[in-house]
């Protein structure tokens, strides 16, 4: 790949980042006004399970599901048909779609309790929760409608090298959601009211902003009747597995969820742990799939084999040398990172301490989370989704068995455990498929400097965990302490990994030669 390609991926992965990170900055706001507003009771509980049935949506659809079948197809229109055939296949997809979502959201209302019960099945013994549930989830489910009609506009933003708009619409949701907070507690409302409702508003409010900036791009769909021809057929072919396998880790965390509910505050602490751990899976994982999927596109279309390797290696090793540091540093960090951003009113030091065991269990299994976003373009670029979607679906089943029979005895821990275990059998299979197929494997250069970068890491996070015997207890100071311990550890390893050659020097001396044009 020439170096102004791989400038262009690690260009796109770095704005999709920057983006997905001001969104997880400003969902740790929100989480932070949840925290104190419901605690890890009943009401947060509730608005776990009321919430987690869109989220869930949205991050199959948003987060790159829905691209790994129409991004291709798209952009092989537009490659070889040019521009107004690609979007006259859009409107046929856009079309079927918006049917297709309004019927399925028909029947959500209808057999809403149906849907709470097997998301919930703790709540069967409270029918107050359990009816409580029900009725905010009814007020929320519309936001999979924006959500879904989103990702259409996403995806052709994304294929034309247009990724801000979808990565920034998210930073959208957890303003208004901030809002309705800020606005409860200066009503003294309920706040669950309050928060459920901006969740509706929030996705009307990120659509119109995803399609706004389609329309200045003059990527402008027109709505035709649905039929189901076979272009269309051909997307849902592979977008039905598309979505089951990139959103493997959240039907996961949706097993795991369902399950936790039979504990009091098992469903809140693992809705928290989960919201630190999708820091770096999302600003990592989704970043250089979201980005590398076009790339690979475009060279398979090319019939550029080889460079399209080079493009996955990169990506590889761009995922393992910011994924393995986040990790170990979450892990030696977790109680006081936990306290420092949750523990204020309903938010207790034993819900603290819980959701750090929790978050440490998950922090075990974020490398093979990363990773598996970092590998699935390469099936999804060649159209292929059922091959991830069997190996997600085999990961699926080992979480199931692992947290059913775990669940009884050590609670919540047994569930980030089966996670964890789910994402590496599920990695471990898809390296081995692509392997057999002679599509990419993970050979020597590439395997040394993730070994380099493991290596780095550990002694990162032993340095970082032999610190945190010395937390200071006032939260002022704390801040600072933090601050110093996260920027000591990322130079160190940094440092470390340059040494033992986690990091390739071309890349280095081109980072360093654009410092030194900055400079002049």
């Amino acid at each position: 790949m020439t170096q102004s390609r791989a400038k262009s991926l690690l260009s796109n992965a770095s704005l999709v980042g920057g983006a997905t990170l001001a969104s997880r900055v400003t969902g740790f706001g929100r989480d932070i006004f949840l925290a104190a507003l419901l605690g890890a009771g009943p009401l947060a509980e509730i608005f776990v399970i009321a919430f987690r049935l869109p989220n869930l949506f949205r991050r199959l659809f948003a987060e790159g599901a829905f691209s790994a079948a129409f991004v291709p197809l798209f952009t092989q229109r537009f490659e070889r048909e040019g521009e107004a055939s690609a979007l006259a296949f859009a409107g046929q997809i856009l079309s079927v779609l918006l049917a297709a979502l309004c019927g399925f959201t028909l029947l959500a209302q209808i057999f809403m309790p149906s849907l709470v019960l097997a998301l919930a099945q703790g709540f069967s013994g409270d029918a107050a929760k359990f009816e409580a549930a029900v009725h905010y989830a009814r007020i929320s489910f519309p936001y999979l409608i924006f959500m879904s009609l989103l990702s259409l506009f996403a995806a052709m933003l994304n294929a034309t090298g247009r990724f801000f708009a979808a990565a920034f619409a998210p930073i959208l949701l957890n303003l208004v959601l901030i809002g309705a907070m800020a606005l409860a507690i200066a009503r003294q409302g309920a706040p669950l009211d309050y928060i459920i409702w901006g969740v509706a508003l929030a996705g009307l409010v990120q659509f119109f902003f995803v399609f706004m900036a389609a329309w200045r791009a003059r990527l402008r769909v027109a709505l035709v009747a649905p039929k189901l021809t076979p272009e269309v057929k051909s997307v849902w072919l592979l977008a039905v597995p598309g979505i089951l396998a990139a959103g493997i880790g959240q039907i996961n965390l949706l097993v795991g969820t369902s399950i936790a509910t039979g504990q009091a505050g098992a469903a809140a602490w693992l809705y928290y742990a989960d919201r630190l751990y999708q820091l770096p899976m999302g600003v990592i994982g989704v970043a250089l799939s979201v980005a590398l999927l076009p790339e690979l596109s475009r060279r398979l279309a090319a019939k550029q084999e080889g460079q399209a390797q080079e493009a996955q290696s990169m990506a590889v090793l761009a995922a393992g040398f910011l994924t393995l540091p986040a990790a170990a540093g979450l892990f030696a960090l977790a109680a006081p990172i936990i306290s420092l951003l949750f523990e204020r009113g309903a938010f207790s030091a034993q819900d603290t301490a819980i959701t750090a065991r929790l978050l440490q269990a998950f922090c075990l299994g974020l490398p093979a989370f990363v990773f598996i976003k970092a590998l699935q373009p390469s099936f999804f670029a060649r159209q292929d989704t059922r091959a991830p979607f069997i190996d997600g679906a085999i990961g699926v089943a080992v979480n199931l068995s692992l947290s059913l029979t775990f669940f009884p005895i050590y609670g919540a821990l047994a569930i980030a455990l089966a996670t964890v275990a789910a994402g590496y059998v599920t990695l471990i299979l898809m390296l081995v498929r692509l392997a057999k197929r002679d599509v990419w494997q993970l050979r020597g250069r590439t395997r040394a400097r993730l070994l380099a970068q493991t290596i780095a890491a550990l002694g990162m996070g032993w340095g970082l965990m032999q610190a945190s015997r010395m937390v200071p207890p006032q939260p002022d100071t704390l801040r600072v302490w933090m601050v110093c311990m996260i920027a000591l550890g990322g130079l160190g390893f940094v440092l470390a990994a340059l040494v033992l050659g986690g990091v390739p020097r071309q890349t280095v001396a081109a980072a360093l030669a654009r410092l030194r044009r900055r400079q002049r």
